[in-house]
């Protein structure tokens, strides 16, 4: 019998479906799991896709039926599980093999593997995996980051597993170590921007316009039709429209308005604030779960404060103010990709990766959670001005950002007199009347810091600056 072109341990839901996609695409798969009773589950399940699958019971056989060099993908929790794991396999590897971690990873974790196994004949790959259950199982867009060398070993499964954006594969070589990683956690916390603001959207119809679901779900079924095509207004559309079987009422209204985070939100916010690139949205976004998990605390809270006496919102021109809607919603988003941009084009400088910014939004553009319409108009941006500085001074998206952010200022002022929480919205309207004022009030600051001798300062004129308190004889 002929040896598996890749191995897989770690038989959980996505594992599982992984493995059945390589399967499925025509490449032979070896697959392992700790618990033996897993391993034989699943291939008595595969049904058709059996003759492409060898199943294992021991490490030992495991290794044994893969083609060298082997290349191990790892599939299991996030954390110590997978040092665990690689300090399992390590004495049955020979020189060239490859262990990949595809699981949700700290690209730190993923640097540090990396490094260690430098010297020892085998090699890393951490590989970011997005699109859930459905995208393990029928194609994901995949983020990879190693050698380059260790990439193409598999490039070949990779390519057929992967998610086709107009048969372009959404899979690609990003660069070194925890480079794949990296921009998976990026992904993630533009992920949580997006889901914030169409939350916070969502919002302003069901409680400043007293739309019930099902009349939020048309709205947003009109707006997938346009600009703000999208796998997650998709989504949303289907959710608001969904009825619960147990009382027939709309399954949204039904749902404890509590939403936790699984780590990879925190981490993009935490390396932006490391390499000291605003991603206001994206913290934002973090913050807003953070305090959706405080449920208790806000019911204790609403009866000892209220809530701000305006109740539904006037609006003259009510289709006018749902325009509106949407093309704030349009420009936040644009908000929020362009500071994950802008701090992975960071990470790239700090760690020498040299990451391909339009190649990143070209396998965005489908498998993803966030794959949507205007990613098409991301990849020709950064082809067309490589170098810029952030995604909303290149030509195309200047224009839009003009086009629509007066809508997102008008929402924003609407819903913040109205007593409706935006914060990811407005930290996006925020953002962008920061970064293109040319003189902002950063010198009280330092005018601040340097009367109590923290620091010196810039003048304006370019003249030499001097330190302290001004001639007063004071030392505050």
């Amino acid at each position: 019998m002929s040896q598996a072109e890749i191995g897989l341990i770690g038989l959980g839901v996505m594992g599982s479906n992984l493995a059945l996609n390589i399967a499925e695409k025509g490449n032979r798969i070896a697959v392992f799991n700790r618990t033996v009773d897993a391993t034989r589950k699943f291939y008595a399940e595969a049904g058709a896709l059996k003759d492409q699958i060898v199943p294992c019971e021991t490490i030992e056989e495991f290794v044994a039926a893969i083609r060298p060099p082997r290349p191990i993908i790892i599939m299991i929790k996030a954390g110590d599980p997978v040092d665990q794991q690689m300090e399992a396999l390590k004495p049955h590897l020979a020189k060239g093999d490859i262990m990949i971690d595809a699981g949700n990873a700290n690209f730190r974790d993923t640097m540090r593997r990396f490094d260690a196994l430098k010297d020892s004949g085998l090699t890393f790959i951490g590989m970011g995996v997005s699109g859930g259950e459905e995208g393990a199982r029928h194609g994901p867009s995949i983020m990879v980051g190693g050698t380059e060398e260790s990439y193409r070993r598999v490039e070949k499964v990779l390519t057929s597993i992967a998610a086709k954006y107009d048969s372009d594969p959404c899979v690609a070589w990003l660069g070194e170590n925890g480079a794949g990683h990296f921009v998976k956690t990026i992904h993630n916390g533009i992920e949580y921007a997006d889901m914030q603001m169409i939350a916070e959207i969502y919002g302003i119809l069901r409680d400043g316009l007293k739309m019930t679901a099902q009349e939020i779900g048309e709205v947003f079924g009109a707006w997938n039709k346009g600009r703000l095509n999208s796998y997650l207004i998709e989504i949303t559309e289907k959710v608001l429209k969904a009825a619960d079987p147990l009382t027939g009422k709309p399954i949204v209204d039904m749902i404890l308005d509590k939403a936790g985070q699984k780590g990879t939100g925190k981490w993009s916010v935490i390396e932006a604030q490391n390499m000291g690139v605003p991603a206001t949205a994206i913290e934002a976004a973090v913050a807003a779960r953070s305090i959706s998990s405080a449920k208790e605390e806000r019911e204790a809270a609403e009866k000892v404060l209220g809530l701000p006496p305006v109740g539904e919102i006037k609006v003259a021109d009510r289709d006018g103010f749902i325009k509106d809607l949407e093309n704030a919603l349009l420009a936040a988003k644009i908000g929020a990709y362009a500071q994950g941009f802008a701090v992975m084009a960071a990470a790239s400088k700090e760690f020498g990766w040299n990451l391909p910014m339009p190649t990143i939004a070209k396998i965005w553009r489908a498998g993803c959670i966030i794959r949507s319409q205007f990613l098409d108009e991301i990849t020709t941006a950064f082809t067309k001005a490589p170098d810029a500085a952030n995604l909303i001074v290149t030509p195309a998206f200047a224009v839009m950002v003009k086009e629509s952010d007066g809508a997102l200022r008008r929402v924003v002022s609407t819903a913040v007199l109205g007593g409706l929480p935006v914060p990811a919205l407005a930290s996006a309207l925020g953002y962008f009347d920061s970064y293109r004022r040319g003189r902002g009030t950063a010198n009280v600051i330092q005018a601040q810091r340097d009367f109590f001798g923290a620091h010196g300062f810039d003048r304006v004129d370019g003249a030499d600056s001097h330190h302290g308190p001004w001639g007063s004889g004071l030392n505050a």
